[in-house]
């Protein structure tokens, strides 16, 4: 039995789901924002060991935590639905116990073969962890400095003319005065704009710069245990400047993409890098320079794939299901 930790609005596993039951592969889809309203379930220990149980009401499927062989730990969501409404105060305390619960499940299957897991992803997402591992399994990597000091950057940065802004972790800000949203995208600078910036700017928050690396193309490598996919992302050829520096801002403007035959010793410094981080998945981004270099930037332990699917016709879905299925043996 495959479990999938997941949401109601999330359109990845659908595929995966498809193909898994066409092997034969059960299934059980488990969206947990409607863990109160949508499940009956029961976790139980005693002298004859331990063991849970869940059932959909909609579907009319079960899962039992001891039939489960392989985990999908996909995209799950804080419990948010309640059968019935209460105080506001007494509802916060009822969904606090279902996310406690919930983080407590995805803790005691820890150990069951996954692709995502609660242990592994959040410290696989720290950039700073990302450049060091990727530094050390001999990645190019730009120069890149976090700090809440002006002259720390501009001194870590000296040798890098052209700079890269990039958010750390938080990439929406919410203007309460009229009600909107802004989303905060990679931003191309200079050093001596940030030099001539007051030092006030820097001190109310920490930045995320990098040297800025000029591209032929860039890439999205997503790796399913040891299988590579490569597409390539055409954010140079626009006409206009929309994508070259972020090419998520040019999506749906025209950018190419294309399969990709990824050097060899690329693919193998990927596999490197998630063994190290004890992944069975990730999501890299890398540019290729104009003289041909590949440059590390990240790699997202939970990252969306769906699009380079659909946009290339790369196999992916099919190979999580297969790697999913592949641990019934457990």
């Amino acid at each position: 039995m495959v479990l999938i930790f997941t949401n109601k609005e999330d359109s990845h596993p659908n595929l995966v789901i498809e193909h898994l039951e066409k092997m034969g592969v059960p299934v059980f889809r488990f969206n947990t924002e409607a863990l109160l309203t949508d499940y009956e379930f029961c976790w139980r220990a005693d002298s004859s060991g331990c063991d849970f149980l869940i059932h959909c009401k909609e579907t009319g499927l079960s899962v039992k935590g001891s039939e489960i062989t392989a985990i999908w730990d996909r995209r799950p969501e804080k419990p948010s639905e309640l059968p019935v409404r209460n105080t506001a105060q007494i509802d916060r305390h009822n969904l606090e116990e279902a996310l406690g619960f919930l983080r407590f499940m995805r803790y005691y299957l820890k150990d069951i073969p996954s692709i995502g897991n609660i242990v592994n992803d959040i410290p696989a997402s720290s950039k700073m962890l990302q450049m060091k591992v990727a530094h050390e399994i001999g990645l190019n990597i730009p120069a890149t400095c976090m700090s809440n000091g002006k002259s720390q950057i501009v001194n870590s940065m000296g040798s890098a003319a052209v700079l890269a802004l990039k958010p750390i972790e938080s990439s929406l800000i919410w203007d309460e005065s009229d009600e909107s949203e802004w989303l905060f995208m990679t931003q191309k600078t200079t050093l001596q704009d940030i030099s001539n910036a007051p030092a006030e700017a820097f001190s109310q928050t920490v930045s995320f710069v990098q040297e800025y690396i000029e591209k032929a193309f860039e890439l999205r490598v997503t790796v399913v245990g040891d299988r590579v996919f490569s597409c390539r992302i055409d954010s140079q050829s626009q006409q206009d400047d929309t994508g070259k520096i972020d090419w998520r801002q040019g999506y749906g403007n025209g950018i190419g993409w294309s399969q990709y035959e990824l050097p060899n010793n690329i693919s193998c410094k990927c596999l490197e890098y998630l063994h190290k981080m004890g992944l069975n998945f990730g999501c890299f981004d890398f540019i290729v320079t104009p003289s041909g270099e590949y440059v590390f930037l990240e790699c997202n332990p939970n990252g969306q794939w769906l699009w380079v699917e659909l946009e290339t016709g790369l196999p992916i879905s099919q190979a999580i299901a297969a790697w999913l299925a592949n641990k019934r043996s457990r």
